[in-house]
C-alpha cells in the first residue's frame, strides 16, 4: 500500500497540537458555563430541507447516503454546515421541555463543501452560544452575546481580535429610505464589499435591484462609515435618509456599541459594511477579525434572528454566535504561533531498573494518580539515560526513581534530583498539566 496523502480540507492536527485545540476548547467551555449557558449536541445530519433554509449553501451541503442505499430512508439528508440551523431544529423539536429563555453552547464538528484555503476547511469545529426565547426576545440579548465572546476570547493567547457590528434594521432601513425595494438583495450584495471592490459593488446595486447611480453612491457612503463609539449615529443621520426601520436598527446597534465600550474597551466597533448575507438575520449583525490575519476573514460571526425556528404557531427568535475554533487554531498552529510546552499530558515518568520492577513501578504511578498527576511507566528498562531521553523528547518534566536512598524524582530540564514522599509530593502548578504558549 502506498502512503497515504492529506485529504485537502480536512485537516489533521499531531498530539502537541490537539493539545492546544483542547485546552482552546476547555476554555471556551467553561467561559460560557459561567455565563449560565447549557451545553447541547446535535446529531451531525439534517434532513435536506432543514439544511436549505439559510440561504445561499446549497453547493455546500454534504449529502448523506449509503453505499448500497436502497431508497430506505437515507435519502434527503445531510451533514450539518453549522451548528445554528441544527439548534433551531432542536428549539422546535423539544420546546416543551425547554424553559425561555434558553441559553445554550456547542461545541462540535461541521462539514462544508467550499474549496479548500487557509482557514476554510471542509471539516471543521466551532464553538456557538445562543439566546433563544418564546415569542418576544429582548434587545439587551444583543448586547451580551458580544461580551460573552469577549469573555471568552479575552484569556486565550491569541492576537487581538476585533468585533465589528451593524444592524440589519439599519441596513435594510437605510435602504428603504432611499426607495430600494429588494433590501434583501442589496445587503447580499454590499456583503461581497471587501471580496470585489465598491466599483463591482455599485454594478450589482445597479444592475440586481435597480437601483440608481445616486442610490448606489449613498449605499456605498454608508457602508464606508465605522467607529469605537456611537459618533456613527449623527455620521449616517448626516447622509439624510430617513425610515422608521433605520431610526430602530441605530438604537439598537447604539445600545450594543454604548454597552461594550464600557465593559469591554477597544473589542466592539460599529461597521456599516458588515452585512451577513444569509437570509435568516433580522437585528444586529456580528463579525470577528483577528489582527495580523485578516486573510482568515471572521473568526465568530452571527447575529439577531427572529423567524429561524418557528413551527407555524409559535416563534422563537434568537440571537447567537459562532467561534470558528479550526479557523483560527489551525493557521496559528501551522505557523508556529500557538504551541503547547508538552505533548503529551504526562508530567512524570516512573523509569525502570528491571522488567521485574514493573508491579511496583506500576503501584508508585498509581499512587500518583490518584492525586491527580499524570503519571506512564517506561516502556522498557533501558538505561536510565535512554529513559531520561524517552522523557525529553516528549516534554516530560520529571523521571521518578528508585533506588537504595529512596524514591527520588528528577527534574530533568534543571538535573535537579531530590528524595520524595510519593503520597504529598505536587509538581509545580505549571508543570501539572501542558499549557498553550505563543512563541516570539
Amino acid at each position: 500500500m502506498s502512503r497515504p496523502q492529506p485529504l485537502s480540507g480536512f485537516p489533521e492536527l499531531l498530539p502537541r497540537q490537539r493539545i492546544v485545540e483542547q485546552q482552546v476548547v476547555d476554555h471556551l467551555r467553561r467561559a460560557f458555563e459561567l455565563h449560565g449557558f447549557a451545553n447541547v449536541q446535535t446529531r451531525a445530519v439534517e434532513p435536506m430541507d432543514q439544511l436549505l433554509r439559510k440561504g445561499e449553501t446549497s453547493k455546500e451541503v454534504y449529502v448523506l447516503r449509503r453505499l448500497q442505499a436502497d431508497g430506505d430512508g437515507d435519502a434527503g439528508l445531510g451533514l450539518h454546515f453549522d451548528l445554528t440551523v441544527p439548534f433551531a431544529r432542536y428549539v422546535l423539536e423539544h420546546a416543551g421541555k425547554l424553559n425561555f429563555p434558553f441559553r445554550r453552547y456547542q461545541i462540535q464538528p461541521c462539514w462544508r463543501g467550499e474549496r479548500p484555503q487557509e482557514g476554510r476547511y471542509r471539516e471543521f469545529w466551532q464553538a456557538d452560544i445562543d439566546i433563544v426565547d418564546q415569542g418576544e426576545l429582548p434587545a439587551h440579548y444583543e448586547v451580551e452575546v458580544a461580551l460573552v465572546i469577549a469573555d471568552a476570547l479575552r484569556d486565550l493567547p491569541l492576537p487581538k481580535v476585533r468585533m465589528h457590528v451593524n444592524n440589519r434594521k439599519l441596513s435594510q432601513g437605510f435602504y428603504q429610505g432611499l426607495g430600494i425595494a429588494d433590501t434583501e438583495e442589496a445587503l447580499r450584495i454590499i456583503d461581497k464589499l471587501d471580496k470585489i471592490g465598491p466599483d463591482a459593488v455599485a454594478k450589482l446595486l445597479i444592475e440586481d435591484v435597480n437601483a440608481t447611480p445616486e442610490q448606489a453612491a449613498s449605499c456605498l457612503k454608508l457602508a464606508s462609515i465605522s467607529a469605537a463609539d456611537t459618533s456613527f449615529v449623527d455620521e449616517i443621520r448626516a447622509l439624510g435618509v430617513s425610515d422608521p426601520l433605520l431610526d430602530e436598527g441605530l438604537d439598537e446597534l447604539a445600545a450594543v456599541v454604548e454597552a461594550a465600550a464600557t465593559a469591554a474597551p477597544g473589542f466592539v466597533v460599529a461597521d456599516m459594511k458588515i452585512a451577513r448575507g444569509l437570509d435568516y438575520y433580522t437585528g444586529t449583525v456580528y463579525e470577528t477579525i483577528m489582527e495580523g490575519f485578516e486573510s482568515l476573514g471572521s473568526i465568530c460571526s452571527g447575529g439577531r434572528y427572529d423567524k429561524l425556528a418557528s413551527d407555524g404557531k409559535n416563534t422563537y427568535p434568537g440571537v447567537g454566535l459562532s467561534i470558528g475554533i479550526s479557523r483560527i487554531l489551525v493557521p496559528l498552529l501551522q505557523s508556529g504561533r500557538l504551541d503547547a510546552t508538552r505533548e503529551v499530558p504526562t508530567c512524570v515518568l516512573v523509569a525502570l531498573a528491571n522488567d521485574e520492577e514493573r508491579p511496583a513501578a506500576t503501584a508508585l504511578a498509581q499512587r500518583l494518580r490518584s492525586r491527580g498527576i499524570p503519571v506512564q511507566v517506561s516502556p522498557s528498562a533501558a538505561k536510565f539515560g535512554k529513559q531520561i531521553k524517552f522523557a525529553d523528547k516528549r516534554g516530560i518534566p520529571f523521571v521518578l526513581f528508585t533506588n537504595e536512598e529512596g524514591t527520588q524524582i528528577k527534574d530533568i530540564r534543571s538535573g535537579d534530583q531530590v528524595t520524595i514522599d510519593v503520597d504529598t509530593w505536587q509538581p509545580p502548578a505549571g508543570d501539572l498539566h501542558p499549557r498553550i504558549v505563543a512563541p516570539e
